[in-house]
């Protein structure tokens, strides 16, 4: 029988290291699972250094970057970085690369190449298994403090997914929620990992998914289709499985009205005007929307298409903020995750 799944929060109380320490304390007290950390220099405080100080305070809680990227951080950086972490929080620890995302365009650099992530990736759990591996210097190169922290990929496009298929611990989907394209998503990872002569069931799964959590009608229709836009503007190929079409102003033209994407747009009910046109069951296969009760039967009906979905991330959008975020904390845990 598969055990309850875990839920993980990656929005916290920035406005200093003992503020985002509290907000970790009190999730932990209502339930949820995971402390995930963006990976921001410009924005966020080191996250390495954020997630040993809340580690120190909590005891159940695990932690880990979301996301890494090697654009921002090369392997043997992360693999260091995230030992020490594991040794500070006695085995909490894992890793979650991706090819980037908006800490990449704030500091002017491009997403990782697939094949830089899945290089990077092999190489990190490499250097956390205690291997010697080759990386060009005069002797092979080894990490002192290894430990063995798990190193999972979030991924959206079947090239992305099938090469984390082929590298990781585990993969995180990022494909909204329409059946068809979890259902194409968790065949892609799988058939990278036959490719790589692996075990598909060796990887772990878990699932990232915008939640909006607000009652107001007219907020979740535009949120929905901002975050529906995002998918398109990154992962077009995601319209195809459920059979979707953008029928509307091409993205390119659109995009240059927001910055820095339609998810990270400051202001996400402007964003999803600007796509109204977006027909309602775009908008509901991209999110998570409702009342708590709505929001846990959105969930459990993934979990009875992929049961093996160990740790959803149900992403607050738009951002809470100081009393809205530990509100949405306590929502999550003590609300939602009882009803899974």
């Amino acid at each position: 029988m598969r055990g309850a799944v875990e839920l993980g929060l990656n929005r916290w109380d920035w406005r200093s290291v003992e503020a985002f320490v509290a907000s970790v304390v009190e999730a932990e007290t209502f339930g949820i699972d995971h402390a995930f950390v963006p990976v921001n220099p410009l924005a966020i405080r080191d996250p390495y250094v954020l997630m040993a100080a809340a580690a120190q305070a909590t005891s159940e809680i695990r932690f880990g970057p979301l996301l890494e990227t090697p654009a921002v951080r090369p392997a043997a950086v992360a693999a260091g970085s995230i030992a020490t972490l594991d040794e500070v929080s006695e085995g909490r620890a894992m890793l979650v690369y991706g090819i980037g995302d908006t800490a990449v365009r704030w500091l002017g650099k491009r997403p990782s190449r697939l094949s830089e992530l899945e290089q990077a990736t092999l190489e990190t759990r490499a250097l956390l298994a205690g291997d010697r591996i080759d990386v060009g210097a005069a002797q092979l190169a080894w990490l002192r403090h290894a430990r063995p922290v798990p190193v999972w990929v979030a991924a959206s496009g079947p090239k992305s997914l099938r090469a984390a298929g082929r590298c990781a611990d585990g993969v995180f989907m990022r494909v909204g929620t329409h059946p068809a394209n979890v259902r194409t998503a968790v065949e892609a990872l799988r058939n990278g990992a036959i490719e790589a002569g692996r075990d598909p069931a060796d990887i772990s799964l878990g699932l990232i998914v915008h939640t909006c959590w607000s009652q107001d009608p007219a907020e979740v229709r535009a949120v929905s289709r901002a975050m529906a836009a995002g998918f398109y503007e990154y992962a077009p190929a995601l319209f195809d499985p459920p059979g979707f079409e953008w029928n509307g102003t091409p993205i390119e033209e659109l995009k240059q009205q927001l910055w820095p994407d339609f998810h990270h747009a400051a202001d996400l009910v402007a964003a999803g005007a600007l796509v109204d046109f977006l027909p309602d069951e775009v908008a509901e296969s991209f999110a998570f929307f409702g009342t708590a009760t709505d929001v846990a039967d959105q969930i459990r009906r993934i979990l009875e298409e992929v049961p093996e979905i160990g740790i959803v991330v149900p992403h607050p959008v738009p951002m809470p903020v100081r009393g809205d975020l530990s509100d949405y904390a306590r929502w999550l845990g003590q609300e939602v995750k009882p009803q899974i």
